[in-house]
């Protein structure tokens, strides 16, 4: 029985599951964004976003932590370079999960995981969405049915200006 066994153990051995997480892990780090499966995609938040809030802290211990799940220098030069000064006022949620349907060959749900802050197509549409105004609709006919009887009243005063201009001639 696996009761209150939390983490997916993805048909693997924890030798290969181990090697398997830390390689998707620095591919996510070297090329902020990856396809893969669901399963091993939350398996991957998991196992990725403590390593990134440990580098917010630029330690020699902290970057030896690191090194041990990873065991590749350059990812963790990455992950401490550029990847922590963007995430550096996040608090949380460094990565992302978008779904992009069914795999061909086995119907595997698919998804691709990319850090947050290196979507740069979500993030315009974040600011695009900041800069619309809110408006609310009580109290605007009254104010549209002014904006009309004062178009009408200008349009009337017009039309009696331009006769009495023909009647001048």
């Amino acid at each position: 029985m696996r009761h209150r066994k939390k983490f997916n153990h993805l048909g693997r051995k924890s030798a290969h599951r181990k090697a398997m997480l830390a390689n998707m892990a620095n591919s996510l780090i070297m090329h902020k964004r990856i396809s893969t499966t669901v399963a091993k995609a939350k398996a991957l938040r998991v196992y990725v976003e403590p390593l990134i809030t440990k580098s917010k802290e630029d330690t020699t211990h902290s970057r030896r932590v690191v090194f041990s799940y990873l065991q590749q220098k350059e990812a963790v030069t990455e992950l401490f370079r550029e990847v922590s000064q963007k995430i550096m006022t996040r608090e949380g949620g460094y990565t992302r999960i978008l779904k992009t349907g069914n795999r061909l060959g086995d119907n595997a749900d698919m998804c691709i995981i990319e850090l947050v802050d290196y979507n740069e197509n979500m993030l315009e549409a974040k600011e695009t969405k900041t800069k619309t105004t809110r408006r609310s609709r009580r109290g605007g006919q009254k104010k549209n049915t002014e904006v009309v009887e004062n178009v009408e009243e200008t349009s009337n005063t017009e039309v009696e200006n331009n006769e009495t201009d023909k009647k001048e001639d």
